[in-house]
């Protein structure tokens, strides 16, 4: 289940501490942007899909923005992150 593989991911790095997990199902790795500035971490997932259809073309888009304060103590340098 989901929820055994995120204790077992959360185990297995416990000389680290988890920030944050998002589910980013969808998304392809090059269209999510990780940045660390300011003392906080920004996530940016983005997608774009085009079709052509017999009424012309649609467009498909949706994001995710999400915005973590790192916890005092802990320098930008230390972040990591992971797909």
């Amino acid at each position: 289940s989901m929820q055994r593989r995120l204790n077992r991911m959360l185990n297995s790095s416990h000389d680290h501490k988890l920030l944050a997990l998002m589910d980013v199902k969808g998304f392809d790795p090059k269209e999510i942007t990780v940045t660390v500035k300011d003392g906080k971490v920004k996530v940016l997932a983005e997608h774009e899909e085009e079709h052509t259809t017999a009424r012309g073309k649609e467009y498909n888009y949706r994001n995710i923005t999400r915005e973590i304060s790192l916890p005092p103590g802990v320098s930008e340098d230390e972040v990591t992150y992971s797909l």
